[in-house]
């Protein structure tokens, strides 16, 4: 199976690790072209496109987490800082407790260990919501997707721009796979990390927006005391796409992180 990678930036030192950005549901690698130049000064950074999205056109018949993160560890450096976004956050985590040899750093943005609601999960997302998009998304195709970037974009402060950022980058290099997003959609109905998060050795990092719709500021709390070493930052003003609305912020404390974290003992 054929995965698209792009690698931008030098290895600067021993003490600049690569990076390794992993897009969110739907989208595509370019969704991080805002950022990346900024990273790629300092970092020698890698995005992918997930199985069935942009220029990765290969769709698994297993679009399961450790399906995927199996898939993506070959087209990564040896060693990496794994920054995941929303569904790629998810597999980023799956990738760490997988890989933990290579995994130096864990940066989760308004992702979820958990995005739906469970009677021991109550501040998750309503079951019906995800529902409603697996439902639409064989009928509706394109309108589920616009869809769900309003929600991503829902309550941040700048969300007109984010909305047509979003639309302008999912396909910019075609529509995704019918059977990547149906996957990845079981993968955020259905997915549960919770229970594994205390596995996890490496410094974490917890962001998100005080107004995302989908992954809860209250849930990002109760994430956070899951792991064994892990800070979180709430962006006042975000929703679900903080490093579009408020990028100098978000670039801020994801490079304070990388910069000053140390492997937990």
């Amino acid at each position: 199976m054929t995965l698209f990678s792009q690698t931008v930036g030098t290895k600067f030192s021993e003490d600049s690790p690569d990076l390794v950005l992993i897009h969110g549901w739907g989208m595509n690698g370019d969704v991080w072209q805002g950022i990346l130049p900024a990273l790629s000064k300092k970092h020698r950074t890698t995005i992918i496109d997930l199985p069935g999205h942009g220029r990765s056109l290969d769709t698994p018949v297993d679009y399961s987490l450790p399906k995927l993160a199996e898939l993506i560890i070959d087209v990564l450096p040896e060693q990496f800082v794994l920054i995941g976004w929303s569904l790629g956050g998810m597999i980023a985590t799956q990738i760490a407790l997988d890989y933990p040899e290579k995994t130096k750093q864990l940066a989760l943005i308004a992702s979820a260990p958990q995005f739906v609601k469970s009677v021991d999960w109550p501040d998750g997302t309503d079951k019906e919501v995800l529902d409603s998009f697996a439902n639409d998304l064989k009928q509706h195709y394109q309108q589920t997707i616009n869809r769900f970037i309003a929600i991503q974009a829902m309550g941040s402060d700048f969300a007109r721009e984010e909305k047509r950022t979003l639309r302008e980058r999912v396909f910019r290099h075609g529509h995704p796979q019918p059977a990547a997003l149906e996957g990845g959609l079981d993968i955020l109905r259905q997915g549960n990390l919770r229970p594994k998060l205390s596995k996890i050795q490496c410094p974490c990092l917890l962001i998100t927006g005080e107004h995302d719709a989908l992954f809860r500021c209250s849930a990002a709390q109760k994430a956070q005391t899951l792991f064994n070493n892990a800070d979180l930052k709430i962006i006042k003003g975000a929703g679900h796409a903080p490093f579009l609305s408020h990028p100098e912020i978000f670039l801020d404390s994801l490079l304070s992180f990388i910069t000053h974290s140390k492997k937990y003992e």
